[in-house]
Formats: C-alpha cells, structure tokens, sequence
C-alpha cells in the first residue's frame, strides 16, 4: 500500500511530537510494572564451586567425621557395652558413631568406662556438632548468601563516586562499556541499567553491576547511584525512551556528563533540550559512513578503524604534558587533530592552537595498544 508523501510514515521512529505524546500517554499499569520491576541490583557474578562438587565435598567431610568417630570407639571398644551381645566390634562401631552423630541414640550400645565417657564428651560430642552442621549447610549457606548480598550492596554503595552509568546493555551499549573499559575505565565503576532480568543477567555475568528496571523512573536511576555518577550513557531502543531517560537523568544530576544515542537526526534538538550534553546520530552515521566507503574504500575502512578502540588507530583525549606546553601541536609525537581549551574545541588549523597550552587538551591519533603491550 502506498504511502502519502506529503505525510510521514507513521511506521518510522518516533518524531517530537511523538516523543511529547509518549510523556502523557504512559498507563498507570505500565507505571506499577516498571515499579515493581526496578527493585533488583544485581552484583557481579563471583567464582563459586558447581553445584553437584560442593554436595560431593559436604558428603566427603561428613564420610571423614563419621570415620574418625568409628575409629575412635573401636580403638576404645572396651570401655563400651552392648546389650545384646556384651561386646563391641567394627560394624557396633560404625553403628554406635552413626546414632550418635546423628543424635538418635537408641541406648543399646553405651560408653560404660570413665574413658570412654570422656571421649563422649570432649571428643564425639565435637563430631556430632560439626556432623550436624555439614548436613545443614546448604540451608546455611542460603541463609547467609542472602546476608552476604546485603553486605555487598552496602558496601558498593557507600563507596560508589564518579562512576559511568550506562542505561540499555545492547550491541551500542557493550560496544560502549568495550570502550570505556579499553581506555582504562574499571569494571566496577560502570553500572548497567536495563529492563530486561536476562540483560542484566548477561551484565553481571560479564564482571558488571546491573540494575533491574526502567530508567525512565527515577527510583530505578537512584537504585544506580546515578545522583553521584560522573558520566551517563543512554542506548535505549527508541528515542523517546532516550528523551525520557535524558530528563529524568538531568533532573537527578546537573553537573554528570550525558551521551545518547538515538535513530533520527530530527530528535537531536529534542534530547539537547533535555539535558544531553552529546547525541549520536546512529542511523544518519551510520548512512554517511556507507557513502563514504561506496566513494572510497578505503576513507571507510580508516574510519572503521578509528571508530574500533584497540586495534590500528585509536582516537584519544588527553592532556597536555609539561615538554608540550608553549609548543605547537605538530611538534607533539602523536597528531593533534584538535585542541580543548576551557569549554572551547579548537580545530588544530585555528590560529589560537598554534600553541599549546599546559591547562589544554588535546585530541590526538595515535596507535592502538595491543592489551599484552598495555599489561
């Protein structure tokens, strides 16, 4: 069917007005799922034993309990009676430690002598406790794991400054985290903020904090510390998703650096006005990328390059070492392809960065560090 061209389809990305709409029209039952879905931090995945080899290792130790417990009685045998036959042997032994562990005690095999007493109690006793405690210990170890999460939220929180929150974990968004961790950027100062448990999941699977929920909600961007985070990153699926996002991150904290990323160039102004500090055009950047490697091949496959931290050519910003300062930026060893001085860019063929000063920095193209070269 054909299309109105005098209209816009109304199947593309969403417009301005579109994106104002999408601010009144959200339902009260889509607000208490985001709620209830945004109440989840999960923290990165640590190195824990499977699952059959810790039941293996418990039934290892209480077989070891249960065979020292035996030995002893046996070695110790007459100073114990059973009724049944007057003597104690390997297999009354055996059943004697396993009873007793186990805190049955029927009474037909008892410690008669004042050894065999004291063993009772200064030494089987001890068993039966640490018998016990291993064939509870997964209840335990449930009980504490729980104890133990708590303790590692606390402490993340508390600690958590100037960190990079990154809202959406898609191909933008690892690419994005890719980078941040490629130039240095720790894993556990970058929070991932998704919808989807399995996103999140695959998050905290890779080493990263994630939080549960929708970023639009400002319950959620707090559950990230977000309020004291340095750097934000919106890579959501839809630009008004982006717009919202944007808002409420600004709205949260005015002084963070925020990048989004959205699909239609028409939205730019939109989530400038929102509070973003840089937005990237993904389809149009995508479309110019095309033409130029349809053009030239090779302009294409050296902007690839560049665009692809870690491997030939890396685009970097850095600051101005004291030997630099007061010289030209042909005279640093990597090239200069520009010049942040203040709030100011400065393109490196503008009089004013004919010379560097030692409070600029500046944008340069160097070689990409292979990660073996950079340990």
């Amino acid at each position: 069917m054909a299309t109105n061209p005098g209209r816009p389809d109304s199947r593309k990305t969403p417009t301005r007005l579109s994106l104002l709409r999408s601010l009144w029209h959200r339902t009260r039952s889509e607000a208490e799922d985001d709620a209830e879905a945004g109440r989840s931090i999960v923290m990165p995945v640590q190195k824990v034993s499977a699952p059959l080899r810790q039941v293996l290792r418990r039934l290892i130790m209480a077989l070891v309990v249960l065979g020292v417990t035996t030995l002893l009685v046996y070695v110790d045998r007459e100073g114990y009676h059973d009724n049944a036959d007057g003597t104690v042997g390997f297999l009354d032994s055996a059943y004697y430690a396993t009873v007793t562990l186990s805190t049955t005690g029927y009474g037909d095999i008892t410690p008669v002598s004042d050894g065999a007493r004291l063993m009772n109690i200064f030494v089987v006793t001890p068993l039966r406790v640490l018998f016990l405690i291993i064939l509870v210990g997964t209840t335990l170890e449930v009980l504490t794991e729980r104890t133990r999460q708590q303790v590692r939220i606390h402490r993340w929180r508390s600690r958590m400054r100037d960190h990079t929150v990154v809202v959406g974990y898609g191909t933008k968004g690892r690419h994005a985290i890719e980078t941040l961790v490629g130039q240095g950027k720790p894993k556990d100062k970058i929070v991932v903020v998704d919808p989807q448990k399995k996103v999140v999941d695959a998050a905290s699977s890779d080493g990263l904090v994630g939080v549960l929920g929708d970023a639009t909600r400002s319950e959620t961007l707090q559950r990230a510390e977000l309020p004291r985070a340095s750097q934000v990153v919106i890579c959501t699926e839809r630009d008004d998703t982006a717009a919202l996002v944007t808002l409420t991150a600004r709205q949260l904290n005015k002084q963070a650096t925020i990048v989004v990323a959205v699909r239609e160039d028409e939205n730019v102004p939109l989530l400038r006005q929102s509070g973003a500090n840089t937005v990237v055009t993904s389809s149009s950047s995508a479309g110019r990328l095309l033409g130029m490697s349809m053009m030239s091949p090779n302009v294409g496959t050296v902007l690839e390059d560049l665009l692809t931290y870690g491997n030939g050519l890396d685009v970097v910003e850095r600051p101005v070492t004291k030997p630099e300062a007061g010289r030209s930026p042909r005279d640093c060893e990597d090239l200069v392809v520009a010049v942040v001085r203040g709030h100011r860019l400065l393109h490196f063929t503008d009089p004013e960065a004919a010379t560097l000063h030692l409070a600029d920095r500046v944008i340069t193209i160097k070689q990409a560090v292979a990660p073996s070269e950079a340990g």
